[in-house]
């Protein structure tokens, strides 16, 4: 196969550290002098996401685009659960976002994180992400990242990766931390 063809990874499972894992290939191909591009789906709001700093700061040659509503409510901490007709709009324009980004075809990296449990959730929708992935620019190579990965994804991709949870502080009443955690 052509060393210039790029492939589709996926990074499942119930495990910590799928988004990790694309971060740190991000910082691998950024530092190869790969143009990269980083589409958080269902990750809305900007004070929780530490990555997103200092993506900004120290990586400005990293384009980000933020899609999702924040499901964290700044006074309580408490997570929103279920998905809503807004989660769904801005599951779609994560979508156009990507169709544009291929469309240009400027990147040599684009990651979709958290696009396999948005698919899984409905937020957006698995035939649509399929038909968008199934058309990538062969030079591109895409990450998707997320639990619940769905089957068509995983049959799809040409790396999949399922980070298994063992053991986790979290079961014994430690809270996300930042900078640790997200």
């Amino acid at each position: 196969m052509d060393v210039n063809h790029r492939q589709i990874q996926c990074y499942t499972g119930d495990g910590k550290g799928k988004t990790t894992a694309a971060l740190g290939l991000l910082v691998r191909a950024v530092g190869a002098g790969l143009k990269v591009a980083w589409v958080a789906f269902d990750k809305g709001g900007d004070s929780h996401y530490s990555e997103r700093r200092v993506l900004k700061e120290r990586f400005p040659e990293v384009d980000i685009y933020v899609t999702g509503l924040d499901r964290i409510d700044p006074e309580s901490g408490k997570f929103r659960f279920g998905v809503t007709e807004e989660d769904k709009r801005e599951g779609e324009r994560g979508l156009r976002i990507v169709q544009k980004l291929f469309n240009d075809n400027k990147n040599d990296l684009i990651v979709l994180d958290e696009i396999n449990s948005s698919a899984k959730l409905g937020i957006v929708n698995e035939n649509d992400v399929l038909e968008l992935l199934r058309h990538k620019p062969a030079n591109i190579e895409v990450v998707l990242t997320g639990r619940n990965a769905p089957e068509s994804f995983v049959e799809l991709a040409d790396l999949v990766s399922k980070i298994t949870m063992v053991k986790h502080y979290f079961y014994n009443g430690v809270k996300a931390r930042r900078g640790l955690d997200y």
